[in-house]
Order: C-alpha cells, then sequence, then structure tokens
C-alpha cells in the first residue's frame, strides 16, 4: 500500500491554530532531514526564542545560520514600516536566510518569530566548513538561498530606488544593483503615483534625486556605486590588498576561474570589479551547453556559485573597484584604482572582458535603461509584463535572450542582420527558438527607428534584402549585436590588435620587447601578453573563442602560467620601498 509522505520529517508538527506555513513550490524553501539537522547542532547551539522576537533585522549584517527545530517564523519586508508584507513563513525544519547570508550582506528583509519555540545557530564561518564536506546540504542550502534571493528580486523587497527615468545616474544606480543581483526597487519619479508620497515623507527635493531608501529611514542622496555597495555590504577595496602574489582584472567567469584557481594554489589573490561579479554571462538567462549542467543554469546561478568557490579557498572580491593604471615596477605591478589608491602585485591576470555595443539609431539615447536594453535578466522581464518586445541579434546571446522573454512578453520578435540564424547560433538554440510558438524570427532584418514619448512604443524596421520599411509595435528592445573590449587604459602599454583586443603568446612574441624578455631566457607563454607576468583571459584575449567554458578554462590556464612565471623570477612580491611605490623612470604607465 502507497503512504504519503511526511511533509514534516523533523517529527515536529506546526500546532493547530499557528501561522500558516509557506508552501514550497520552487525549491527555495527545503526542509532539513534529522540527520542534517544533527549534524548541524554539533556546530552550534540550540536557543528558546519568544514569541515577538526578532531574529535578524533588515539592513544589519547578520553571521548566523539559524534552523528551526520548533515554533513558527515569519518572514517580513519593511518591518514596521508602511509597506510591511509577510515573504514568507516558515516551520520546523526550515532554515532562515538568503544569499547574502554567504557573501557577507545586509539582511534584505527582517524574521520575526511568531510562534515561540526553539531554533539553532551556527556561526556561519562553521557552517560552510560543514557544507564543504557534506555536498549535499551544501547543493540544498545554496539552491534555497539562490532561489530566494530571486524571489526576493521578484517581489521587489530590498532598498528602493527613486529617481528619473531620464536621469543618467537613475539608470547607473539601477543597472548597478541589477547587475549585482540585489534586491531592489525602481520608483520612476515621472510615472509613479507614489513617488510624489515618499518625497515628502522623506523631505526630498526633485532635484536631489535619484536616492537610495532602505529600511524607510536611511537616505542616501544620489550615492556613487561604491556608497551604495558600502551600504549593502558588497566587499570594498581596503588596504588588506595592497600586496598580493595575483591581481585579477575583471570578475566575469574567466577572472572567477582565475580566482578560484589561483587561491586553492595558495596563491594570495584579489580580484576586482568596476560594477559586478559575473560580466555579460551573469546577464544569460540560461545556458544549456555548460559542461555538467544537462538541464542547464542561469548565468546568475552559476556566477553565484564562483563567487561562493571564490570565498571558500580564500580570495579577496572588491566591487565596485575600478583599475586605472598598471605600472610596471621592479618586476612586479603597480595597479591604481579611481580613488587614488594603489595596490602591489606580483602578476596580473586580464580578464576585464567586453561592452555590448550600442544600436546606433537616431534618438535611441534618451530610451535606453527605460525600454532599450543591452541584458536580459529577471529584472528588465519583470518590466515587460505582457507585452510584445523584440530583440536585435542573431548569436546565442540574442537566442538565450529570446527563450527567457517568451515567458514573460505576449511576444518576442528577434531581428537577424543576415540571412541565416545557424551562421552565429548554436543549432540547439536555433531549434528551440524556431519551435517557440511565441517567438517570431525576421531575417534580414534591422532596426532604422524608435518611437515612443515616455518609453518605446513601436520600432521602424527595414529588410536589408528589399528595402521594404514597417511598422512593429514593441514595448522594450533588447540589444545583442557584439561586443568591443575594456582595454582603452591600455593602449601603450601592452599590444593590442586592430579591434583593441590583447595579444598575447606568439602574437605578442611578434611585437614584444625583446629586452623585456631577455633576461627572463623566454618568450612570453601562451596567455601572456608583452609584459612578463601580466596574462589575459576570456573575451578580453585577442582569438579566444567567446564561449563561457573557454573563458573558465583560459582563467584556469592563466593560473598555471603564473606559476611558470614565478619559477623563473621568484616571489614575485616584494617589499614597497620608503616611498611607496613608484613607476621606474622611462616605464610606462596603462591609464583608463
Amino acid at each position: 500500500m502507497a503512504t504519503t509522505p511526511d511533509p514534516h520529517p523533523t517529527g515536529v508538527r506546526p500546532v493547530p491554530g499557528a501561522v500558516r506555513e509557506t508552501p514550497d513550490r520552487y525549491g527555495a524553501f527545503p526542509r532539513l532531514t534529522p540527520e542534517q539537522l544533527q549534524d548541524l547542532e554539533a556546530h552550534g547551539e540550540r536557543r528558546a526564542v519568544a514569541e515577538g522576537e526578532v531574529l535578524y533585522r533588515e539592513g544589519e549584517p547578520f553571521r548566523e545560520f539559524l534552523a528551526i527545530l520548533s515554533g513558527t517564523v515569519e518572514i517580513l519586508h519593511d518591518h514596521g514600516g508602511p509597506e510591511e508584507r509577510t515573504v514568507a513563513v516558515h516551520g520546523p525544519g526550515r532554515f532562515l536566510g538568503e544569499l547574502g547570508l554567504l557573501e557577507g550582506q545586509a539582511a534584505f528583509d527582517t524574521a520575526v518569530m511568531r510562534r515561540s519555540g526553539e531554533i539553532l545557530a551556527v556561526p556561519v564561518e562553521r557552517q560552510r566548513a560543514l557544507v564543504d564536506r557534506d555536498p549535499v546540504l551544501g547543493d540544498l542550502i545554496l539552491r534555497a538561498y539562490l532561489g530566494r534571493r530571486y524571489l526576493l528580486i521578484g517581489l521587489g523587497a530590498g532598498f528602493r530606488i527613486l529617481g528619473s527615468c531620464y536621469s543618467p545616474d537613475t539608470l547607473r544606480l539601477r543597472e548597478f544593483a541589477a547587475r549585482n543581483r540585489l534586491p531592489h526597487r525602481w520608483v520612476d519619479l515621472e510615472k509613479d503615483k507614489e513617488a510624489d508620497a515618499l518625497l515628502r515623507r522623506f523631505s526630498i527635493r526633485p532635484e536631489e534625486t535619484p536616492v537610495v531608501l532602505w529600511k524607510s529611514e536611511r537616505v542616501l542622496r544620489n550615492p556613487s556605486n561604491a556608497e551604495l555597495a558600502r551600504l549593502i555590504g558588497l566587499p570594498a577595496p581596503s588596504p588588506e590588498a595592497a600586496r598580493c602574489d595575483v591581481m585579477v582584472v575583471g570578475a566575469g567567469p574567466a577572472g572567477l576561474a582565475a580566482s578560484v584557481y589561483g587561491a586553492s594554489d595558495g596563491l594570495t589573490t584579489v580580484t576586482v570589479d568596476a560594477v559586478a561579479t559575473g560580466g555579460q554571462a551573469a546577464t544569460s538567462s540560461r545556458i544549456e551547453n555548460y559542461l555538467g549542467f544537462p538541464s542547464g543554469v542561469s548565468g546568475g546561478e552559476l556566477i553565484e556559485r564562483a563567487v561562493l568557490q571564490a570565498h571558500k579557498f580564500g580570495a579577496r572580491l572588491m566591487v565596485p573597484a575600478q583599475v586605472t593604471e598598471l605600472t610596471p615596477q621592479d618586476g612586479e605591478y603597480v595597479v591604481t584604482f579611481t580613488d587614488g589608491s594603489t595596490a602591489r602585485a606580483g602578476a596580473v591576470v586580464l580578464a576585464s572582458g567586453v561592452w555590448y555595443r550600442r544600436l546606433e539609431v537616431p534618438d535611441i539615447g534618451r530610451l535606453e535603461g527605460i525600454s532599450v536594453y543591452y541584458a536580459a535578466t529577471v529584472h528588465e522581464a519583470s518590466l515587460c509584463q505582457a507585452d510584445p518586445v523584440a530583440v536585435v541579434g542573431g548569436g546565442n546571446s540574442a537566442g538565450q535572450a529570446s527563450l527567457f522573454l517568451a515567458n514573460h512578453a505576449s511576444r518576442v520578435h528577434l531581428l537577424v542582420r543576415g540571412g541565416d540564424l545557424n551562421a552565429d547560433m548554436s543549432r540547439y538554440l536555433v531549434d528551440q527558438v524556431e519551435r517557440h510558438p511565441k517567438i517570431e524570427v525576421s531575417l534580414h532584418t534591422e532596426v532604422r527607428g524608435v518611437h515612443g514619448q515616455a518609453k518605446l512604443e513601436s520600432l521602424t524596421v527595414e529588410d536589408n534584402a528589399s528595402g521594404e520599411r514597417r511598422e512593429l509595435r514593441a514595448a522594450a528592445l533588447f540589444v545583442f549585436i557584439g561586443a568591443r573590449p575594456r582595454t582603452d587604459w591600455l593602449e601603450g602599454v601592452l599590444a593590442l590588435d586592430e579591434k583593441g583586443f590583447v595579444l598575447t603568446g606568439a602574437d605578442a612574441q611578434a611585437v614584444a620587447d625583446a629586452s623585456r624578455w631577455d633576461s627572463l631566457g623566454r618568450d612570453p607563454l601562451l596567455l601572456e601578453t608583452t609584459l612578463p607576468g601580466v596574462f589575459a583571459a576570456g573575451d578580453v584575449r585577442s582569438g579566444s573563442v567567446k564561449r563561457v567554458a573557454s573563458a573558465a578554462g583560459e582563467g584556469a590556464m592563466a593560473i598555471r602560467f603564473v606559476h611558470e612565471h614565478r619559477e623563473v623570477t621568484g616571489n614575485l612580491v616584494r617589499p614597497a620601498g620608503p616611498d611607496g611605490p613608484q613607476p621606474a623612470a622611462g616605464q610606462p604607465v596603462a591609464r583608463r
């Protein structure tokens, strides 16, 4: 006779009349087994908790993994504020927190004990050590935390950005929040009804916007990305990173792979990125051809896993931290940041990736960030509602975006300049795109005009074979038409190809200054640039294969070459002089 699985395997069932527990429809609220709770208990302590007691608060750091042994916990957004609402309710066997707990961020919600009981509290450092030894438990917790983060983003929890859709600073803050996968909500000063009430409530003048509102009490007037990062608890540059064995510039797949392999090999590894971890890969809604993920993986999940893996091995990640200068000095390198601070590195891995190219269409600039986007994430998709949208591009990014957006929009128009979808898109994506009932593919098609006042309403598109033009209704436009490298600051220091990508290996050797290499007794290594000890990996490298797996592989290879370089030069980190690191006479300096 078939039996029904016990929904409460801990053996403790909610008492009738208690607040109803949120069902686990998306895998974000799993229940721990008695064996898992027992393992956790060896690393933490039991605590009796009274009804109404707050376990952690929105906006404050929390450093404990909390599992419920008995009682009920309610998760609230804007606790005690005018917009208080329930996010979830948990009973015995469930655990609290979300991704911010593992990454050292502030809490994006508040946990309140609604029915007295007992919890198990484990310091997050001990919990990390445990899950490292228990991959089943580790994967359960990580998947739940990733799911909860995306649920929070969908709910519009976290901080609010109040600003005009026409403001470049509003766009900057929104992009920073979205790229770092931070729960937030944008309140448009131009058309959201609540904007005026918020201005009055916080005594904000319209000219002071954009502002960031946090916990219904904190107001940051037009903060920099670094100020917003500090508010949330993202790791920022500090004197601890003044010296390292290897500095990784860029935190996309190549940079994160270099971070993981460098730190796991015992190298003091610091990774910096000007905007966010993940690079362009983090904006991919689904990567289905990445080795080891047969059912596919979102770019966001892949990157979050890589970030946690880098932390596990001791790599230090700093965001936002933009490098402006690279100065050779005494066999190592001085790296300068936008705020004037410097760090010294024995070796450097350049993994700064690329920027998506802008679509050259008249008057499109005023709609960028409002209804013209260069990424298709949960944030952008949530703004589309059930309207038709258009995607420009014929590569994998355009195909992945089309499939993702088809789950949100009423129709997706995929506009391809060429005449063959197979030319630049993987076959598995072509098959899915052509079969999807909501996606309409238009070949030989280019955008010639955008129309709409406050937001995009329609496009003028042209058949480049016949010259025929037509109007296409679209509430949003997503552009994926190639990329350009982020290497302007390296001109004059490293050899670049005609498109600005970094030359490495044999290509670098052909144009390198031989005097730099004579003392080493070798030529540039496969991923090495025209500067000894400076390597390039991923999309920024000339001749690289523009795939996530290739980028990750090159990041790992770069660390192997760092070791080979160290075998020739010895310990690369040397003490700075009495006046600190200074550029050697005649040495070029890379500036951004």
